[in-house]
């Protein structure tokens, strides 16, 4: 009974707002007010559904129902896969899109396509919600189509801006090039596996990972989910969609960079089992996530527009929501991939408030301590960073050797509090340097205690828990891994200090632009549309 009622609520909401799809376009426009309502009510109730269906889980335990048989020879069945892991995202899902929904009210109310932005917004998020509760590859690969389809009609609503048309053409693009990588590792997993379902697909790549038994095609298979992945989560060289889809509302950005962007992440956490099966996949994973996590930081920098700056910003941090899967660290991962779904969705539809708190702000804030003095005052803050973090490690039981992507993470942790804590250093002031330490305090014991909480809760999912050995190449990746992160530490600090540089200036140049990474991808889009780029 208690199963059957959590089918149903995880069923029934993503059904209901994808069939809003249905509704004529010139209807939704003609009765805004109805629609909107009945759009945000949908959301509202899928929300408590969400927390219905996350109470009743640990009652049933985690639960794979078939709902509707295909015909044979076809290898799947329509149907439920509900783990914790589909919980957490079901919640996170709908509480952004109700968020979402409400502030649209607001945000659209008075404009002509109103009822055609709510139709394809409640068509996005039953999108979303169907790809996490999806029962097996070949649903999650249709949610995940139609998900594109949504966002697509969604960065469309301002179909009167030349630039708004550009960049939803060239998401397009790269939409369907992570297509063609999903549909072929789909491929791939039905000739190995013989079936599309993940309770049969989990149980025989445990057991290959326990014997050790790969060929040719665990390589194949893993590069396809994460070359699949990397498109939809805006990783290098594919991120040059996200910065140029500011011209969509103000609440299709927040969708995109609080919950559409976590799908590739959501694919690799979910598809874990076959991901880590091969070494080369995860280490691709490590280094383009970490490289990407970089890039973005730079970027980000040197952004004058808000929306920008925020989309550079959620670029790097898909990138070490990336980097955590490919350390192994998807307890990690999915816990980053909550706290900045929050943090964005907030960010982005306060964004228009930005100008009213910049005039608020005094103009002596700038730092006390310049110079050589604040140079050296780097390294006592990374050490003070480093023992904070030891600290954190040790209350929260979390061995390093049996976690072993915490040796990355626990250096990029610390490099992170010591630029906080730096910043309260330079300040000249006892008070902001007080307060730097206790918020580095409590950053890492949050994280830690996060990530525990994560890995207990992920116990009962399918989510991989045991990577293969490290190898020779594996430790490189962490090394370099480190090494970058260490530079661009130093790189920031220095710009803070020494901006008079002319090495610092170039550097702020080449970044503004985006180190001129998205210009192939601006190219691709020109000769297939035939069009010329546009002024953003």
């Amino acid at each position: 009974m208690l199963v059957t009622a959590l089918v149903l609520l995880a069923a029934a909401p993503p059904l209901a707002l994808l069939a809003v799809a249905a509704v004529p376009t010139s209807f939704a426009n003609r009765h805004p007010v109805g629609f909107r309502t009945a759009v945000t009510s949908l959301a509202a109730a899928t929300l408590g559904a969400a927390i219905a269906a996350a109470a009743l889980l640990p009652f049933t335990g985690p639960v794979d129902r078939a709902i509707l048989s295909a015909p044979a020879p076809l290898p799947f069945n329509l149907g439920i896969y509900f783990d914790p892991l589909s919980a957490v995202m079901n919640l996170l899902i709908a509480t952004v899109g109700l968020v979402i929904a409400r502030f649209s009210i607001r945000g659209l109310d008075g404009e002509p396509g109103q009822g055609r932005f709510f139709k394809w917004l409640g068509f996005t998020i039953g999108s979303v919600l169907a790809l996490v509760v999806a029962r097996n590859l070949l649903m999650l690969t249709a949610a995940w189509m139609l998900t594109s389809l949504g966002l697509h009609q969604l960065l469309l609503q301002y179909s009167d801006r030349p630039w708004a048309v550009w960049a939803a053409r060239k998401k397009f693009l790269i939409s369907r090039i992570g297509d063609l990588f999903l549909i072929a590792a789909v491929g791939l997993t039905l000739w190995c596996f013989g079936t599309a379902d993940y309770s049969a697909i989990f149980s025989r790549a445990e057991a290959l990972a326990a014997d050790g038994s790969l060929g040719w095609w665990g390589t194949a298979l893993g590069l396809c989910f994460v070359l699949g992945a990397m498109t939809k989560s805006a990783q290098v060289p594919f991120h040059s969609w996200l910065p140029d889809t500011m011209e969509a509302p103000t609440p299709v950005s927040a969708l995109m960079h609080a919950g559409i962007i976590n799908a590739g992440g959501f694919l690799v956490i979910r598809l874990s089992p076959l991901v880590s099966l091969s070494h080369l996949s995860l280490d691709i994973l490590a280094a383009v996530g970490a490289a990407t996590a970089l890039f973005g930081g730079l970027v980000m920098l040197t952004q004058t527009s808000i929306k920008r700056a925020l989309a550079f910003s959620t670029i790097a941090q898909m990138g070490f929501m990336m980097l955590q899967c490919g350390l192994g660290a998807f307890s990690a991962a999915l816990l980053h991939i909550v706290a900045h779904s929050a943090y964005k969705a907030h960010a982005f539809l306060a964004s228009g408030s930005v100008l009213d708190a910049a005039a608020r702000l005094k103009t002596d804030a700038q730092p006390a301590v310049r110079g050589g003095l604040a140079l050296a005052l780097l390294p006592v803050a990374g050490l003070v960073a480093a023992a904070i973090c030891l600290v954190a490690f040790a209350l929260a039981g979390i061995d390093p050797a049996r976690k072993p992507g915490m040796v990355v993470l626990g250096p990029v942790l610390t490099m992170a509090l010591a630029t906080l804590l730096w910043q309260g250093f330079v300040s000249g002031r006892i008070r902001i340097a007080a307060g730097s330490l206790v918020a580095a305090a409590g950053v890492a014991v949050a994280y830690v205690l996060g990530v525990a909480g994560f890995d207990s809760l992920l116990a009962a999912s399918s989510v991989a828990r045991s990577l293969p050995p490290a190898s020779t190449i594996d430790l490189l990746v962490a090394g370099l891994v480190v090494v970058g992160f260490l530079a661009v530490f130093a790189i920031q600090a220095a710009s803070q200090v020494v901006t008079r540089l002319p090495a610092i200036r170039a550097l702020h140049v080449h970044a503004a632009n985006g180190f001129y990474l998205d210009v192939p991808a601006r190219q691709v889009t020109a000769r297939v549309w035939g069009l010329t780029t546009p002024v953003p």
